[in-house]
Formats: C-alpha cells, structure tokens, sequence
C-alpha cells in the first residue's frame, strides 16, 4: 500500500471534492445549531473529540498494537464525521441539522488537532527513531487547504447559485460515499494477497473501537437526556468518521502505508455497524 497517484493525487482531489459537496449543504444559520441546541452539541464534541480519541488510545495500549497500526487507529478516531454519518442519520431519523452542525464544527477543528495529536501519537507509539514526521504547521496549512477551505468556497457558491449548489451537492453526496467505498476496494484488490493480513492486525480493533464509540455516543446523549433524534445523530456522528480525511492524513501527509490499514478497515466495518444501529433503533422505537 505504497504512496503513488491514488494517495499523492486521487485522495487530496477527492476530498477536496467531498468537503466542497459538505459546504454546498451549508449556511450561516446553520451554524446557530449551536445557540439552538447548545447541550446536543456539546456533547456531540466531547464524545468525538474527547472520548473517541482516548478509547482509541486505550485500544491501541490493550491490544498491544504494532506502532504504526497504533497511530494509524489514533488517525481514523481523530477524523470528523463527513456525509456518511449524515446519510446513516437522515435514513435512521436522526436530528440532521444536529448532524451537519457537529460535521461542520469538528471539520473546522481537526486540522488543527489532528497534526497535533497525530505527532504526539508517532512520539508515544513509534519514539523518535520513526524515518516518518509529521510537520505540525505545514500539516495544518495542507488540511485547511484541502478540507476547509473548499467547505467556505462550497458555502461561497450556494449563497451565489442556490439552485445549482442543490443540483451539485446531490451528486457529491452520494460521490463521497461511492468514491470511499471504491477507494476501498481499490486498496483491497492491490493488496489482496495482505488483505488477510492487514484484518488480523487492525480490524478487531477497529471493530471493538468502532462497536464502542456507537454505543459511547448514544449512551452518552441518552445520558444527558437530549430527544432520540438528537442522540441517533450523536450515535453516528461519534461512530462514523471520514475514511477519506483518514487516508489522505495516513498515505498522503505522512507517506507511511502502515498508518492506513486501521482507516481501510474502519471504513469497511463502519457501514455494517452503522446499518446495525440504525436496524436496532427501528426495532426499539417500534418497541416503545
């Protein structure tokens, strides 16, 4: 799993597509999610970029992870959600505007905490004997570039051209979601010999990491006694994460083919355990 086209340009060009498709969505008042529903957000943030992070440290400890499978999993908790736990929350009648307003937030933050924690993940994991370094400043620079910036140019055009922003985003809704699952199977056929592999180093953490946070972001919403919409958005936005930021940070920022195996699995496991939950709320609300 090599860095060549698909992580040096598909990727970063990919995204780039993606999150524009995530600010076409987007307006001012969307952000006011957090003045309306200041409590639901707040959790949704500790439980993302809190909790998620250090569940997955605790994983990479207890499983006694390989180091760059380590960081690699320490990568994929640090991502935001993106368009696929909005998917999974619009189709399991979660609080949509809760789940765009906490993607749109915790995008905005993560180029700025995942360089930080990522370098300090490589120190703790790998020592400071790793032929791999991740230059904070310039990281931020490129994930700003890459996952920012085009969200307020996407924001940009759907004040300019409403109608043609609605037509655009549709389609990169569900590219983003297509394209992660090609991506997928891309990696899959290149590596398939070390498919077998990769799954016995990251993917029961990745399961355990992912069965958790779900379970972790419901829990937690219940907790705090937010309305069921509000925590099915809570439970997706904490269990679903964006493969492709992942790969792009893993293969592309930092070069190193290990550190993308936890976010292929992860990416893999999550549209199964995601499609569980939400089978799981329909069954219980049908229930109540």
């Amino acid at each position: 799993m090599s860095p060549d086209l698909l992580t040096t340009v598909i990727l970063p060009a990919s995204l780039f597509l993606i999150m524009f498709g995530m600010g076409l969505s987007l307006k001012i008042v969307d952000f006011k999610g957090v003045l309306y529903a200041p409590k639901a957000v707040m959790v949704g943030i500790v439980g993302q970029m809190v909790l998620l992070p250090l569940i997955a440290f605790v994983i990479a400890i207890l499983f006694q992870l390989p180091p760059e499978i380590a960081v690699g999993l320490m990568i994929i908790a640090l991502a935001p959600g993106g368009a696929t736990s909005n998917m999974f929350t619009y189709l399991y009648k979660g609080d949509v505007s809760l789940s765009i307003s906490l993607t749109a937030i915790i995008s905005v933050i993560t180029p700025f905490s995942i360089p930080i924690i990522a370098a300090l993940s490589m120190v703790f994991f790998m020592g400071n004997s790793s032929e791999f370094d991740i230059p904070v400043v310039k990281t931020m620079v490129q994930l700003l570039v890459i996952s920012v910036v085009p969200v307020m140019l996407g924001m940009l055009f759907l004040s300019r051209w409403p109608n043609a922003a609605l037509k655009i985003e549709t389609v990169l809704k569900w590219f983003s979601v297509v394209f992660l699952i090609l991506i997928i199977v891309l990696i899959m056929l290149k590596n398939k010999a070390q498919m077998a592999d990769f799954f016995a180093q990251a993917g029961l953490a990745t399961l355990v990491l992912n069965i958790t946070v779900i379970a972790l972001g419901y829990g937690l919403a219940k907790l705090a006694k937010l309305n069921q919409a509000q925590s099915t958005s809570i439970g997706f936005e904490v269990g679903i994460q964006n493969g492709t930021l992942a790969l792009v940070v893993a293969g592309t920022l930092i070069g190193n083919e290990m550190m993308m195996i936890p976010a292929v699995t992860y990416s893999i496991i999550m549209f199964f355990t995601g499609a569980l939950f939400g089978w799981w709320l329909n069954k219980t609300n049908r229930t109540d």
